[in-house]
């Protein structure tokens, strides 16, 4: 059997302050698969005004450059560039985000839930620091998050860990054009089709919890609606899906 190649797409908006740290955490979760798998990063640099491009270049993974300021099509260019190399085209597309720190064995979840037959792996986030935001929204947002994330399964969809098969990506069309929720869309096409998607509460992903939003409707936007609110959130609703970090560009 031939060695699996996983692509990893980071799409990226003026991050380069904080992209060196995504870059770092996902060098140390491809060591920890190196005796079973190749792992490749491209940098999708997205309408960027500062050095996100070279920052990406100097860390020697591949860099794309686009103009959509939209993070559908930039998940899409990276996944476009990975799956399209001449000879070694991957067989895993993997997904987060540039203010994101993937955990070690990130990468290692995925090639177990590949190994034991799933079509795709939607993870789960952790804030990386409270710090800048009031108590409040912490309370508020853990609050909300458990009950989705409790037990083996959660009902989160997070393109800051996501990862799919090649083979399904490309059978629902890949991530939509979508200036937010292209992660939940490409899930929510994964289930229509009747493929296996694990979701897997146990490898969070760490992300900012800066409120000034890469793109409507992502994470930051959640967060500042938390600040903003004057009471806890009621329960959550009946929806099999719920967006985060990935609903932007960062």
């Amino acid at each position: 059997m031939s060695t699996p190649r996983i692509g990893v797409v980071v799409p990226a908006h003026d991050e380069e302050e904080l992209l060196a740290d995504c870059l770092a955490g996902l060098r140390t979760a491809a060591r920890a698969v190196a005796d079973r798998a190749r792992v490749g990063v491209v940098v999708v640099a997205d309408d960027c005004t500062d050095g996100t491009e070279a920052l990406a270049r100097r860390h020697r993974v591949g860099a794309v450059r686009v103009a959509a300021h939209n993070v559908g099509r930039a998940r899409a260019a990276g996944a476009s560039v990975l799956l399209s190399r001449p000879g070694r085209p991957v067989t895993w597309l993997a997904t987060t985000d540039a203010d994101s720190v993937v955990p070690p064995d990130w990468l290692v979840a995925q090639l177990d839930a590949r190994d034991a037959g799933a079509d795709a792996w939607a993870g789960t986030v952790e804030v990386a620091d409270w710090s800048g935001l009031p108590a409040r929204v912490r309370v508020r947002y853990r609050a909300a998050y458990a009950d989705r994330a409790a037990g083996d399964r959660h009902r989160h969809v997070h393109g800051a860990s996501l990862g799919v098969a090649a083979h399904a990506y490309r059978a629902v069309g890949g991530f939509p054009p979508l200036v937010s929720g292209e992660d939940v869309a490409l899930v929510r096409r994964l289930d229509e089709a009747g493929l296996r998607v694990v979701r897997d509460p146990a490898h969070p992903v760490a992300t900012s919890a800066r409120t000034s939003a890469r793109a409507p409707d992502g994470f930051a936007s959640h967060l500042r609606g938390l600040a903003e609110m004057h009471v806890i959130p009621a329960a959550p609703g009946t929806s099999p899906y719920e967006g985060g970090s990935a609903a932007r560009i960062s």
